[in-house]
């Protein structure tokens, strides 16, 4: 289900994107706009792993530096069948985790130093699940798909906007431009990108909850991770880029917006979702 709803939310960014264009930038406003979104966002997909571990300070871990997460991680990586990722420690008491890399063979997988003081073992390996999920199911590649999308969006938005400045917004290559319509285009087809994404981004954390669930074989302690996850979270925020909102298990800033602009799913409903597992 969460796979279909991806498959259309990415194809309805594909066509707002194509609507936007036409409008707004014209066929060449839409190349332009287009390839600029790629370069950066391939450019970000193929270094991402190097650039969010160095945002936060990540340090590799060797098997005798942290033994009991390599057995884990070598375990799962088994169950999912995919190489074995990279295992790193984000220095902060903020518990907390999350995968990079751009695709499996180049994965890792990120844990705080504080989820380690707060989760029992098999809490950790769900977690740890969870995070290789999205490795498995390639959300990296996903995630820049639709930012390449609604960043070319928000890109011939601007435009548009620039272009009323100058008083561009009262004409096309027919003459007929609506301004209204253009405004109205301008103004909430970043938006629109902006659910979308976001749309797709809770999506991926259901489906990597389920696929967690699976390769751990314990639903119910991946439940109760999130739980306290989350509750910590909400006495110890994390400091960082809230861009990066989106790689973690749960949101690591306080106060993180909810409903259709969150980057992650209810937490009620995701504990709802992992509980249900038990019965199948």
């Amino acid at each position: 289900m969460n796979t279909m709803k991806v498959t259309l939310l990415l194809g309805l960014l594909t066509g707002l994107l194509l609507a936007v264009g036409g409008l707004l930038g014209g066929q060449g406003g839409l190349v332009i706009a287009f390839l600029f979104a790629i370069v950066m966002n391939v450019g970000s997909y193929w270094f991402s792993d190097k650039i969010v571990l160095s945002i936060y300070r990540a340090q590799e871990v060797t098997q005798e530096q942290a033994p009991q997460l390599h057995r884990m991680v070598t375990e799962l990586a088994h169950a999912a069948g995919i190489p074995k990722p990279k295992i790193a420690i984000v220095p902060t008491e903020t518990p907390n985790a999350f995968a990079t890399g751009r695709n499996p063979e180049n994965g890792v997988v990120a844990v705080t130093h504080g989820i380690m003081q707060i989760l029992n073992e098999e809490e950790l390996k769900g977690v740890l699940a969870h995070e290789i999920g999205h490795i498995k199911n390639r959300d990296t590649l996903i995630q820049c798909l639709a930012a390449t999308l609604a960043g070319a969006i928000m890109m011939l938005a601007s435009m548009a906007r620039w272009a009323m400045i100058f008083g561009g917004a009262n004409r096309d290559n027919d003459g007929d431009n609506n301004p209204l319509v253009f405004l109205a285009m301008a103004i909430f087809a970043p938006l629109a990108a902006m659910l979308i994404q976001m749309g797709i981004s809770r999506a991926r954390e259901y489906e990597a909850d389920k696929a967690g669930a699976k390769f751990a074989r314990n639903p119910d302690a991946l439940a109760n991770a999130l739980v306290k996850l989350h509750n910590t979270v909400q006495k110890r925020p994390m400091q960082g880029n809230p861009s990066t909102a989106h790689l973690f298990i749960v949101n690591p800033f306080k106060g993180g917006l909810s409903g259709l602009f969150s980057t992650h799913p209810p937490m009620e409903e995701r504990v709802k979702r992992l509980r249900a597992m038990r019965m199948i």
